[in-house]
């Protein structure tokens, strides 16, 4: 073993992770409490032991008490004690010791103390006075309980005092007293915890490989420095959200036998200027002390922002942060065996001084996994769920182009819970199905009450795209067709890219456009009239044609020119307007090209739905009575082949629609039935 893994085992073992403040520990104020206390009761004991008063007097009994009575020359004097619950208790001192019996024994006393009940001391008192009797009437003194009542306030106020300066400084240095809010929030994982390692991670094996180097680094570092390698300061995780660029850190943190530091960026800002700043130099301290470790800090672009974008000027407190965190990693002083790794989906607002090598000597692309990361993510997440034979992993992932890493993970979780459902013991392959199409094209809503002229318009419209993108070579095939209402939608046509495309061509992005407006061209066709139903697919297609025109230089009367350049502001981190750099006549041109576009797609829809008209009824009318058709009924249709019967489900009394609804239901159906609204 080497030394610095030696290092590294020794600060993991004394080194315990910070306590959140939130879990006060009361009973070191208990014990402080309870251990003062004794003192002061051990105290007040010697002081009762101690005092002058050092007389024992020896309790007898009272027949004993009467003998001694009839020869009252005996007693010298006598006192009467009351104590706080009415009781008296007779000392009495004898001129000379005199023999007692106590329990059948005799015993040689010369002071004596007798109980006297209540009732008899009037009786008592009389006797005393007619033997002569010296005696008097005292209180028997409590000072023991006198000193303890009287410190008890003291006590109690030490106890507050004490539990409000702890609060304060929030438990001894933690994150979130008064006192110490320049300190460092920074989590520190240890080796016990839940560990996610590398067999956890699928889909991004050249990042694994990346970090596993680092892992090595840090474990064997004369592997590497025999060749005069130098570890690397740190590494930028750059990808969407859900990719698992946490997931990689935590993975990190499971695999090295190193200190691990997480924070997120977030921490480091807060409403005290100056505390980002002393937060990170508190961070980089303690990565110090615990050198070799890792520091992962998440979404670093809340504190990595391009600076001079804002209005604090010199003084902004991101500005303030960012400048100590570029000082830290790579400044005067060097920080040996501190390595960086940061995560972060805006790479494009970054500040340059971040970006350099130095700072980050790496920065690692996590992208949305292809068929075979996606398969092995699956994998991963189906480990620990029973699984039918019928389920084909394979098949999933091919099913579920462009869906990231989390969006995989919900998946199989929402097939679980479909598959819990249902009583079922095991996932089935429908039901990872029902979960892909909830996930892709949403929630369906089938107590969403629609009337049989709108079911059939959107019947309509949806075959529109169906039969447009099965007609055109170049548009990605239909996976399903649906009228049943899915999220925001009354019908949703799904497609299913055959080949992972990252470059787009312009053949395919106006077989895009033209089956976008196959619906519109369907209702033109069919009914003559709009509706609102294609709003969101002119949209797109307007989108994806001024992007041709504008962006990607599809246009031959513009030529390869971008128009519009963008302004955007670096806080929000979007764009707010773009602005306009070309004359009023290229605005003319851009739009007429655009139209131009929009146009000829429609038309084309329009021609290929006139030469189908056979089809588009037909697979209309199958879609209104089935409701949900996948490819392989669209291909047996269009074959001019028949479909099996529908097997129709029976509904339980909880799916069965209500009277009020029935009712609803009849009323809009006459309605549409009615020969005035439709010749309205």
């Amino acid at each position: 073993m080497s030394d610095n893994e030696n290092r590294s085992n020794k600060n993991l073992k004394n080194n315990k992770p910070n306590r959140p403040d939130d879990n006060f520990d009361w009973s070191k104020v208990i014990r402080l409490v309870f251990g003062w206390g004794a003192v002061i009761v051990a105290a007040v004991i010697v002081m009762q032991v101690f005092r002058t008063n050092t007389e024992t007097f020896t309790e007898i009994p009272y027949g004993e008490y009467e003998v001694l009575l009839q020869n009252p020359e005996n007693i010298s004097s006598a006192s009467i004690l009351k104590s706080d619950i009415n009781d008296y208790t007779f000392k009495a001192e004898l001129k000379k010791e005199t023999d007692v019996k106590i329990k059948g024994k005799s015993v040689s006393v010369k002071a004596i103390s007798v109980y006297i009940p209540e009732p008899m001391i009037h009786d008592q008192e009389a006797v005393w006075k007619e033997k002569g009797i010296q005696y008097s009437f005292d209180k028997e003194s409590n000072e023991w309980m006198n000193i303890l009542i009287g410190f008890l306030p003291w006590v109690l106020i030490i106890a507050v005092w004490v539990v409000i300066m702890r609060r304060m400084q929030g438990q001894g240095g933690g994150s979130k007293g008064i006192f110490s809010f320049g300190k460092s929030k920074a989590k520190l994982i240890t080796p016990s915890s839940k560990r996610v390692t590398f067999k956890d991670v699928a889909g991004t094996d050249e990042a694994k490989m990346e970090l596993q180097e680092i892992i090595e680094f840090l474990k064997e570092p004369s592997k590497f420095q025999k060749l005069g390698g130098k570890i690397p300061r740190g590494v930028l995780l750059l990808g969407p959200p859900g990719t698992g660029k946490t997931l990689l850190a935590r993975a990190v943190a499971g695999e090295s036998g190193v200190p691990f530091f997480s924070i997120s960026g977030a921490d480091f800002v807060e409403m005290f200027v100056g505390v980002g700043a002393s937060r990170v130099r508190d961070l980089f301290e303690q990565g110090k002390k615990n050198a070799p470790c890792i520091i992962f800090i998440d979404e670093i672009d809340a504190v990595g922002r391009h600076r001079g974008a804002g209005l604090g000027g010199g003084h902004d407190e991101r500005e303030q942060t960012l400048n100590a965190l570029l000082v830290e990693m790579d400044g005067f002083e060097q920080n040996s065996g501190v390595i960086i790794i940061a995560a972060t989906n805006r790479p494009d607002v970054l500040d340059p001084a971040l970006l350099r090598p130095g700072r980050f000597d790496r920065q690692v692309v996590v992208d949305r996994p292809d068929v075979k990361g996606r398969e092995g993510i699956l994998k991963v997440h189906t480990r620990n769920i029973p699984l039918d034979v019928n389920v084909d992993v394979e098949v999933l992932a091919k099913g579920t182009p462009g869906l990231a890493g989390a969006d995989l993970a919900n998946l199989v979780n929402e097939a679980a819970l479909l598959a819990a459902r249902k009583n079922k013991k095991k996932v089935e392959m429908i039901d990872f199905e029902e979960a892909k199409d909830k996930v892709m094209m949403g929630m369906e809503r089938k107590s969403l009450i629609i009337s049989e002229k709108e079911k059939k318009t959107t019947a309509y419209h949806e075959i529109g795209h169906v039969l447009v993108a099965r007609m055109i070579p170049e548009a990605d095939p239909v996976h399903k067709v649906t009228i049943i209402p899915r999220g925001r939608a009354l019908g949703v046509t799904s497609y299913l890219p055959i080949d992972e495309k990252h470059t787009y061509s312009k053949e395919y992005l106006e077989a895009m456009i033209t089956y976008a407006l196959g619906g519109r061209a369907a209702e033109k066709l069919v009914f003559n009239h709009y509706t609102t139903g294609a709003g969101n697919d002119i949209e797109k297609a307007t989108n994806i044609a001024r992007k041709m025109v504008c962006e990607w230089g599809m246009s031959d009367k513009l030529g390869p020119l971008a128009y519009g350049a963008k302004e955007e502001e670096i806080f929000l981190g979007r764009e707010i307007q773009k602005h306009r750099d070309y004359s009023e006549q290229t605005a003319i041109e851009i739009d007429n090209e655009i139209r131009e576009i929009i146009n000829s797609a429609f038309d084309r829809a329009v021609k290929i739905l006139n030469e189908n008209m056979g089809l588009l009824h037909k697979l209309s009318e199958e879609l209104l009575e089935r409701e949900i058709l996948d490819a392989e009924e669209i291909d047996t249709i269009i074959r001019g082949e028949s479909l099996p019967p529908m097997q129709k489900e029976e509904k339980t009394p909880e799916e069965a629609v209500p009277d009020h609804v029935k009712k609803l239901m009849e009323q809009r159906q006459q309605q549409d039935s009615d020969p005035k609204n439709e010749s309205h």
